[in-house]
């Protein structure tokens, strides 16, 4: 036997749900994104004015303000010295904050991060030791002369550090390596320099290990730059120990100021 419907209110509100409307500006942020991932504009192609959007969205002057705002925060459109916009790639460094802060907010542990970085490490430097340039060699040669030279002092020593990895991964020639790689040093970038301050040993360590990662790729040889790249992080590992701290601790509130910093 069939059963009859639940009875419902004479006036039908039971069958109303609240109606969720988009904002304006979102929309036109939406569109003009369309428009830039679809390569329909490409990165450095103008987009237009603030006033031509304004005519062509047939929205106020704030709203298309707004819905640039957006865009500009996330990198795809920029602005140059007459206003007018352009599409735009967004930079490693301010996807990698992103990402970053999800890290911190997900409380992701430093072990989740040194081994992220020693898979993806590993993979850019055997790629490095295939494809490196004599240009990008003569940079990391630079670059170990300054560390060397550094040695005592602990924040330059860090970025030195920085800079070298980059070196390397940007002649593994792989953007996805590239920016993946990218989030997770962001976050290890403070403890770095924590580590050169309380132990000289680690900072002397360092530079023997980008020593023998910079012999490893002038001779492209890729089974040498795999190995001391993994002794390099492993001696990271055993470094950040030095500091009184467990690795499965979540990222903590040093690495979360230091991506703050970068805003």
């Amino acid at each position: 036997m069939d059963t009859l419907p639940p009875p419902q209110d004479t006036d039908g509100r039971d069958e109303i749900e609240p109606i969720n409307a988009t904002p304006a500006y979102k929309l036109v942020a939406a569109a003009l994104e369309r428009l830039i991932v679809s390569g329909k504009v490409k990165p450095g192609e103008a987009i237009g004015t603030e006033a031509e959007l304004v005519k062509k969205f047939g929205v106020n002057r704030s709203t298309v303000r707004e819905g640039i705002r957006l865009l500009e925060q996330g990198g795809l459109i920029r602005r140059d010295s007459s206003r007018r916009l352009y599409a735009s790639v967004p930079r490693y460094d301010r996807l990698a904050c992103r990402i970053s802060r999800a890290f911190v907010l997900h409380e992701v542990s430093f072990r989740e991060l040194w081994e992220s970085m020693t898979a993806i490490e590993t993979a850019v430097v055997e790629l490095a030791a295939e494809r490196i340039t004599p240009d990008l060699l003569g940079e990391l040669d630079l670059n170990l002369k300054k560390t060397a030279r550094m040695i005592d002092s602990p924040a330059d020593l860090a970025q030195l550090d920085v800079e070298f990895h980059a070196i390397v991964s940007k002649a593994a020639g792989n953007r996805v390596l590239q920016l993946a790689r990218e989030p997770s040093n962001l976050l290890l970038h403070p403890s770095d320099e924590m580590l050169f301050k309380i132990s000289p040993i680690a900072a002397q360590r360092n530079l023997k290990a980008h020593a023998a990662l910079l012999d490893a790729l002038h001779k492209h040889d890729k089974a040498e730059a795999v190995l001391w790249m993994r002794r390099h992080l492993n001696d990271w590992k055993k470094a950040f120990e030095l500091l009184g701290k467990s690795l499965d601790e979540p990222i903590d509130r040093i690495c979360a100021d230091h991506i703050l910093e970068m805003q």
